[in-house]
């Protein structure tokens, strides 16, 4: 589906405000009335000279269009705080629907926006800053760019059941990958992926997020902001019932961080390993040495 083409500079402005935090929107406002005011002053005319008046009028002309911009451009940036806000409430309640799915069914019936939106705040939750292209243009179809520790990442998203992502797609965003100096790459889909495309992506820094996949690592960013504001009350109550929040290594099977668990039943009960904090969405499980 084609994406909207911004056609306007004010449309740039806003949306140029709009990917700022809320409060950044409303301090550039209060400093763009300060510095207008300011440049807005009216220029002193005193002792006039004929032949003067030219020069007098093209002095004003600055004045004049700051005292209209003084008032114009704090409303846009507030309006552009006020987007800001309503994005980061949309993108916070759309994550939290999906986490309290029963499964990975809950990104069926996204629209590719609101796929885009859940996809580039999952890895927000994850630490990357996350810049939002529009896709769709001569970058490949690369529709976010994520930042992280100085290394680059490109994301493509695919809001895709019926087909399965092909060979071709991952071919192309690796090729950007390498004319664009990137770090790594994620092809992120609602369906699944071709064996050609997992076979092409194995081995390379490259990674194939299907929507079991997604599902989990927004479970696991929810998680981990539980545990974030989880009281030592409750961190104790959590010890008891046979886990802990602390990360530990890397899933082997969806890429989220794993956590002590103790086995509470069968032959191996007492015995402490790692289990995907995304479980029951992964099983995955290994051995503490």
């Amino acid at each position: 589906m084609a994406r909207k083409r911004r056609s306007s500079p004010l449309e740039d402005f806003l949306e140029l405000v709009a990917m700022m935090p809320w409060w950044a929107g409303a301090v550039l406002a209060l400093v763009a009335y300060a510095l207008l005011h300011h440049l807005a002053q009216p220029v002193q005319v005193s002792g006039l000279k004929p032949g003067d008046m030219a020069t007098v009028a093209v002095r004003s002309i600055g004045p004049m269009l700051a005292g209209y911009a003084q008032y114009i451009v704090p409303v846009l940036c507030l309006v552009g705080a006020g987007m800001s806000a309503w994005r980061r409430q949309t993108r916070q309640a759309l994550v939290n629907n999906v986490a309290q799915a029963k499964g990975a069914d809950a990104l069926d019936g996204m629209s590719w926006r609101e796929f885009e939106v859940l996809v580039g705040e999952a890895f927000r939750l994850q630490g990357y800053q996350v810049t939002e292209t529009g896709g769709g243009g001569a970058d490949g179809g690369v529709d976010l760019v994520l930042a992280r520790g100085g290394e680059k990442f490109l994301v493509q998203c695919k809001q895709w059941k019926a087909n399965k992502v092909g060979v071709e797609i991952v071919r192309e965003l690796y090729g950007v990958m390498a004319a664009r100096g990137a770090t790594g790459g994620f092809v992120v889909t609602s369906g699944d992926f071709s064996s050609a495309a997992q076979e092409f992506a194995r081995g390379r820094n490259l990674k194939l997020l299907d929507g079991a996949r997604l599902f989990g690592l927004i479970q696991q960013a929810r998680s981990s902001l539980e545990a974030a504001s989880t009281t030592p009350a409750e961190l104790v109550a959590s010890r008891q019932r046979g886990w802990t929040a602390a990360p530990g290594p890397t899933c082997p099977s969806c890429g989220a961080d794993m956590v002590k668990r103790t086995a509470r039943k069968g032959h191996n009960a007492g015995q402490v390993f790692w289990g995907c904090s995304t479980y029951p969405a992964c099983r995955s499980v290994r051995s503490i040495a």
